[in-house]
């Protein structure tokens, strides 16, 4: 039931009213005066649903169009003006707000420390046919050769490879089937995750979102980046059967086609075991180097990508990286980068059926766009 709030209207002898909780404040002792009890809802105090103004720090209810609450920068559901009344002293909309120079400054830095990414020489790849934008959705191999002529595998046993790669086999590709997470699975969750967090990569891209106070402390990033990719909810009938980290990086089939599947380890390990047969591409990025982006189409198993963007000969801690910056800075939307000197956009999405914590969003998807 929804409780009333007294407020008491205190009028002094020419007009002037001032409200206040309960009924013992006088505005001037020796004056005399009239109180009027008026029994109010709380959200009538407030003066406009989606403002913070007045409602700093109340607890979360997800039945509010917004919060104000301290999480509620982390899980992208604040008020608008939610940094000029509750976060003035440590958190100000000129200084933490993320701007789109930023955007660009920082990716460049991660851009510049994945130390780990593969060298011209380790990978070769045969592009092959490239489809007019009409031709994506023909389902014609134009290819007959696979995409990777060659990869050095040597870079698999760096540790962030090889335990990104041990996480690609812990998922049911198929939609509406309930993924169930074993003890060893959950530690080869926590173990990438460490190693991740080993890089100037990841270490740069926390002391960034830490400066702008997304985060406190490196545990609180890592148990968020935990929960932000690896948490399950459903993408059909009812069941936890998808995480963020699954649909992107390894890839789901639902109503009988490719989803998500954006990343070029995983793509090689299956077109090596003749489970993926590379269609084409539709776009080439401008880089001479790696990384480099390709939008592409392809089969797995006999089920259809139309266009699959990914980055090609990047670490994992780069991709994860970059996205999980995406997702923080601009959800749901395109998040303008520069790498290499290079622009390039990330779409993210929420996903938002379900949430964890106190309201916060899993990453539904992320991907390089490609034009």
């Amino acid at each position: 039931m929804l409780s009333l709030c007294p407020l008491a209207v205190h009028q002094d002898p020419e007009g002037r009213s001032a409200p206040r909780f309960g009924s013992g404040w006088s505005r001037t002792a020796n004056l005399p005066h009239r109180t009027t009890l008026l029994f109010l809802s709380p959200k009538a105090l407030y003066t406009d649903p989606d403002s913070c103004r007045g409602r700093c720090e109340e607890p979360y209810s997800h039945e509010d169009e917004c919060h104000c609450d301290s999480d509620c920068w982390s899980r992208n559901s604040c008020c608008w003006d939610y940094l000029e009344h509750c976060r003035a002293e440590h958190f100000s909309s000129s200084h933490d707000a993320i701007s789109d120079e930023e955007l660009l400054h920082v990716s460049e830095q991660l851009y510049g420390a994945d130390h780990n990414k593969a060298q011209p020489n380790d990978i070769t790849i045969n592009p092959q046919h490239r489809a007019a934008p009409d031709q994506t959705g023909l389902q014609e191999d134009r290819s007959p050769e696979p995409l990777y002529a060659y990869v050095n595998e040597k870079l698999f046993s760096k540790p962030t490879y090889a335990s990104f790669i041990r996480l690609l086999d812990n998922y049911q590709r198929a939609t509406g089937r309930e993924e169930e997470v074993t003890a060893e699975e959950l530690q080869e969750q926590n173990v990438f995750l460490q190693e991740v967090m080993k890089t100037e990569l990841m270490k740069k891209l926390f002391a960034f979102l830490h400066k702008k106070n997304r985060y406190g402390s490196e545990e609180e990033f890592l148990q968020d980046l935990k929960e932000m990719w690896f948490g399950l909810y459903s993408r059909g009938d009812g069941e936890k059967d998808s995480s963020g980290f699954e649909h992107v990086f390894s890839g789901e089939i639902k109503k009988g086609k490719v989803s998500g599947f954006h990343n070029w380890i995983r793509f090689y390990l299956l077109e090596k075991q003749g489970l993926v047969n590379y269609f084409s591409h539709n776009f080439d990025g401008p880089w001479d180097t790696y990384p480099d982006v390709l939008g592409l189409q392809f089969s797995w198993d006999g089920f259809y990508k139309e266009v699959g963007s990914a980055f090609i000969g990047c670490s994992p801690e780069f991709e994860f990286g970059i996205y999980t910056l995406c997702f923080i800075a601009r959800p749901g939307r395109a998040c303008h980068l520069s790498l290499g000197g290079h622009g390039v956009s990330i779409q993210t999405y929420t996903w938002t059926k379900s949430t964890y914590g106190y309201g916060k969003k899993y990453i539904a998807t992320a991907y390089v766009i490609s034009p």
